[in-house]
């Protein structure tokens, strides 16, 4: 008998752990009557035309016509419900300070002076002031690589941090404040060890004294290419710059440091219906022991939890952190509205078929790795928080500018959850991969580094596999272990968001 999956009591629908026959028994006495893909809703009772369907105690949308006991349930059939009201939020109602206790308390990292979280790597970052460069840039980084890096083998990688910003853009648009920030705040990203080196053209719109401060606008950390006599010259020059910079970070050292210093992110993509049940929460016990150990832990992607925001609001530590989740929560509102579009516009084809049927369920599982502590504080996107624990960092869902926003809130390593499978990863900080079936373990066996699919095969539970990430987590950040992602060079470019116009 295939296992079938049934989150709530209240739910009158569950998914199978495997592609379920048609007259097979799926339990409380019903039986398929057509076949049932794997992680597909069966209909556990009859539902009426307009009745709600429910999983994980929530109703998901209402159908727009009546599905029999035992049939099959898909995201055509829904009526996609309103979103929560913004303005009748609870906040603070639903507080866990009982998080469990971690098994180790510190990890050895890289101490960055001023900075409030420790590096988990020794990396050379380069940030370009306008995309125009990144061409003489990749350039001079390959020789970087192959000439200088070897001579410095305390440093860990030597990346262009290019970006498609800095001109034809409206640069003092108010929303241009965002795309801004984030690369002033990547560029202090602890993984950069202090360092700061920026390459300009020298006509853009993006000067350096919108990434710097005025101090640290100086010949050792800002070359302008026109300001060199060709490309010779240009290289030339941005060898000698790389390795004065490298001569310095060659002197860092990892040190035993408690878990306050740690800063990790927690984002998935390409998700599953099985997301929300293996992976997520694995993520989120895992993250419940980081902050339980003074870790900061950023969850992010606004869409995906929209329709869970009356959790997220009573878990929100006062008043002051629910009211700036929902300026967030607001202003992401308008910016779809602006658009055209809502918050429905979000599944992916590879969504649906991993058996998510709309936004609502695929919030209720993005929520879970969020896990169960207190919410500390709210972030626009790119914003550096000021406070340690679980931080909501409001991002928009794409994998890639997700990762790019949460590398600006400080973000030294982050744990990525995948239910279809993705080989996303980041040149700046290193990337965990988490699979929510095993099936895709097995299949992409050497890129997917913690398996939760055993949590629905029945193999393991979410405590066992939140301890197992966990311990990835301190490996990985301590430099004593390196994920698939980091191994292979999987590394996305760096994706701004920026809602401000392009002229």
């Amino acid at each position: 008998m295939i296992p079938v999956i049934r989150v709530d009591e209240r739910d009158n629908v569950a998914i199978p752990v495997a592609d379920l026959p048609e007259g097979s028994e799926a339990g409380w006495g019903v039986v398929a009557r057509e076949q049932i893909p794997q992680g597909h809703k069966i209909a556990l009772e009859d539902i009426p035309e307009g009745g709600a369907v429910i999983r994980y105690g929530v109703a998901l949308g209402h159908l727009l016509a009546g599905v029999p006991q035992g049939g099959l349930i898909t995201e055509k059939m829904l009526r996609l419900p309103d979103s929560p009201d913004l303005d009748s939020l609870e906040f603070a109602t639903d507080i866990d300070a009982e998080l469990p206790e971690a098994p180790v308390k510190s990890f050895e990292g890289f101490e960055v002076e001023g900075a409030p979280f420790a590096g988990t790597r020794n990396i050379l970052g380069i940030m370009p002031t306008v995309q125009c460069v990144a061409g003489v840039l990749n350039g001079a980084v390959k020789r970087m690589r192959r000439e200088l890096l070897p001579r410095f083998p305390h440093v860990d990688d030597i990346v262009a941090l290019n970006h498609p910003y800095g001109c034809g853009v409206a640069i003092d648009a108010p929303e241009a404040a965002v795309p801004i920030r984030t690369l002033r705040n990547i560029l202090r990203n602890p993984n950069f060890g202090g360092e700061i080196m920026v390459v300009g053209l020298g006509c853009e719109k993006l000067t350096a004294d919108r990434l710097l401060e005025p101090e640290e606008i100086r010949p050792g950390n800002v070359l302008m290419l026109q300001e060199h006599a060709g490309f010779v010259k240009m290289t030339d020059a941005l060898m000698e710059m790389a390795e004065r910079k490298l001569r310095r970070l060659e002197d860092r050292r990892r040190t035993t440091l408690p878990f306050s210093r740690l800063c990790v992110g927690m984002q998935c993509g390409g998700s599953d219906a099985f997301s929300g049940i293996t992976a997520n929460p694995a993520a989120g016990y895992a993250s419940d022991l980081l902050v339980g150990a003074g870790a900061t832990v950023l969850f992010s992607e606004v869409t995906e939890v929209r329709d869970g925001v009356e959790q997220l609001a009573a878990r929100c530590v006062n008043s002051a952190v629910g009211r700036r989740l929902v300026e967030e929560m607001r202003w992401y509102d308008e910016y779809l509205r602006a658009g055209g579009v809502d918050r429905s516009a979000n599944p992916t084809p590879g969504n649906k078929k991993g058996g998510l049927a709309n936004i609502v369920e695929k919030a209720m599982g993005s929520i879970a790795k969020s896990g169960r502590a207190p919410i500390s504080e709210a972030l626009a996107p790119g914003e550096r928080p000021s406070a340690g624990g679980l931080v909501f960092a409001a991002t928009p869902a794409s994998d890639m500018v997700c990762g790019t926003c949460q590398l600006a809130s400080g973000m030294t390593l982050q744990v990525f959850m995948t239910g279809r499978g993705t080989p996303y990863g980041l040149a700046a900080a290193p990337v965990i991969k988490v699979s929510s079936r095993s099936n895709l373990k097995d299949m992409w066996s050497d890129l997917i580094d913690v398996d939760a699919g055993v949590i629905a095969s029945g193999g393991s539970d979410i405590r066992t596999v939140g301890e197992q990430l966990f311990r990835e987590i301190v490996e990985v950040a301590s430099g004593r272990k390196r994920p698939a992602a980091e191994r292979y060079r999987l590394f996305n470019d760096i994706c701004l968001f920026n809602p401000a116009p392009i002229t």
